[in-house]
């Protein structure tokens, strides 16, 4: 076994890959053990259909938020374009995750110097919490893409010799960071107001200049997307969609609040941006008193902690964003001999009271891979595996399945209900509407207008549920469509004239 590793340790010399520690070696091992249940997921997930279908919408060349639309910045969807398919959409997230392992193991050295107990500690917490079901660690969402940034930013920012270009290539990290999700944002302030505090104001000017630059950096590949969607005639979509709508995605969660005065609804929002800034005025009073990686950990804590909070919505994968100082805190809780060890509990205590106030979900992990266990061991079939992640997956495959057959790759199709994303993204069609899922159009159109749209470009099929009635369909199905299949609850209706073939 010895001879082994240091056949690793020569390979990875000869290909300049960093040395790493035999734990570690071991940790990534088991982490990507982890990983492997979700690599046989079905098509199911709403957000991973989502951005599966928009990342095909970019593979057959449509423009994305004019042509197909969702309300995230374009990373995401490109990655999905890539991978071309959920499995290897998967496996691109697996390796992501080992690559951001590794580097916050080199931040954790960086931080914590010689205690190798307090990196273990923190690196294993690390690599659980951002995979396991508990908080969506295997579901594709951009907390795991994009916190690699804010980890590659911070090995940058936390360095004594600091340079300007140093700064900027930090920006641009993290503004690559916001292109996968505008919250990473969040993570930029935690270095401005480690350097004022740790610093001082007597450096104001020094500290003034990094902030400019870093801004810079951040906005750089931002404007980078907006040179881009301006010559794809996208460009006022593009804002709208990734930028602006998120603004009013804050209080959707509640929708009753809409009405009220500006500082009643927002009074949420008011006293959560309160007490970050209390946090953050009150470890600038006790700055001499505490160790600069407190105060790193706890002023990350709190701005993450904003972050997740933000649209109030109880999404555990929100929760991903503050992982890695809650790691970082937890290891001095367990490790540190002093006084920082128990004023540890005070932000842990914070971390612990958003979940529970915010009411978030959390996902069974046991079970989890119980179901997998049995699936592997054949003691489970395929499709009562599949339907046991929701009862409609073997009808959507079904589904899928049929489009493939009757249909070509540029033949649109049209489909009602939370279940039509599954449906895109498996048959890899799209639909004549630049709406994705149901609550596209109810958000940001509506059925009559969009029935309209659908009439002007009638796709070959049209697609609709027993327990999901699109009434406006129903003049131009009368029209111009039959019925040619059932599929379980879902109606297939073929269009009944087509173009001549030029």
């Amino acid at each position: 076994m010895k001879s082994v590793w240091q056949k690793i340790h020569i390979l990875s010399g000869k290909l300049h890959i960093p040395s790493l520690p035999n734990w570690l070696i071991g940790i990534l091992a088991l982490i990507f053990i982890l990983r492997i249940p979700s690599f046989f997921e079905p098509y199911y997930y709403g957000d991973e259909m989502v951005y599966m279908t928009l990342g095909q919408g970019v593979r057959q060349g449509v423009t994305l938020y004019k042509d197909i639309y969702d309300n995230k910045p374009p990373l995401l969807y490109l990655t999905a374009a890539v991978s071309g398919s959920l499995f290897w959409f998967k496996i691109i997230l697996a390796f992501w995750n080992l690559v951001t392992i590794v580097f916050f193991y080199k931040l954790a050295k960086f931080l914590f110097e010689k205690d190798e107990k307090a990196q273990k500690l923190a690196i294993i917490l690390f690599g659980l919490l951002t995979t396991l079901p508990l908080l969506e660690g295997l579901t594709i969402n951009s907390e795991v893409f994009m916190i690699i940034f804010t980890i590659l930013a911070f090995l940058i920012l936390l360095k004594k010799d600091l340079k300007p270009r140093g700064v900027f290539l930090a920006g641009i990290f993290l503004g690559l960071g916001a292109l996968f999700k505008m919250p990473a944002a969040f993570d930029a302030p935690v270095i401005v107001f480690y350097w004022l505090i740790t610093e001082g104001p007597s450096n104001w000017k020094r500290i003034l200049k990094n902030t400019l630059i870093l801004v810079a950096g951040f906005a750089a590949p931002l404007l980078v997307t907006f040179i881009w969607y301006l010559f794809k005639g996208a460009l006022p979509e593009y804002i709208k969609a990734a930028f602006l709508q998120n603004v009013g995605y804050l209080s959707s969660f509640r929708p009753g609040d809409v009405q009220k005065p500006f500082l009643v609804r927002n009074a949420p929002l008011l006293v959560r941006g309160f007490v970050t800034l209390a946090g953050t005025f009150i470890l600038f009073i006790f700055r001499k008193k505490l160790s600069n990686k407190f105060i790193l950990f706890s002023l990350w804590t709190i701005f993450t902690l904003f972050a997740v909070a933000l649209s109030e919505r109880p999404y555990p994968h929100y929760l991903i964003q503050t992982v890695a100082p809650i790691s970082f805190l937890i290891a001095i809780f367990f490790t540190e001999k002093k006084l920082e060890q128990s004023l540890a509990v005070i932000p842990l205590a914070l971390t612990l009271f958003v979940p529970v106030y915010y009411k978030f979900w959390l996902y069974p992990t046991a079970s989890y891979y119980l179901r997998f266990v049995n699936f592997a061991t054949l003691r489970e079939t395929r499709t009562a595996y599949f339907n046991g992640f929701s009862p409609t997956t073997s009808r959507n495959y079904e589904i899928a399945q049929f489009l493939v057959t009757s249909s070509n790759v540029s033949d649109r199709v049209f489909m009602w209900g939370p279940d039509s994303a599954a449906v895109y993204a498996l048959s890899k069609r799209l639909p004549p509407i630049k709406y994705v899922v149901d609550y596209h159009i109810l958000e940001n159109s509506t059925k009559a207008q969009e029935a309209e749209n659908i009439a002007s470009n009638p796709p070959k099929f049209i697609i609709l549920t027993s327990d999901n009635p699109y009434t406006e369909l129903l003049p131009l199905i009368k029209q111009k469509y039959f019925l040619i299949n059932t599929i379980g609850n879902a109606n297939v209706y073929s269009r009944s004239a087509f173009p001549a073939a030029e």
